[in-house]
């Protein structure tokens, strides 16, 4: 296996952006009141998981 020449050859990466899209779009579903609660909530946190994951690989 060769070794990762960017953040988004780490199979963790693209677990984790696959699900925050995933995040994304079940969170359209969610009730409108909750779109600066919950919904918010969940997308900044999936977004959080992929940034930590790049900023550990620099």
């Amino acid at each position: 296996m060769a070794a990762a020449k960017t953040f988004r050859d780490l199979r963790v990466w693209q677990e984790a952006y696959r699900l925050s899209i995933a995040i994304y779009e079940v969170s359209k579903q969610f009730p409108k009141d909750e779109i600066y609660g919950l919904t918010s909530q969940l997308r900044r946190a999936s977004v959080s998981v992929c940034s930590n994951i790049a900023e550990g690989f620099m």
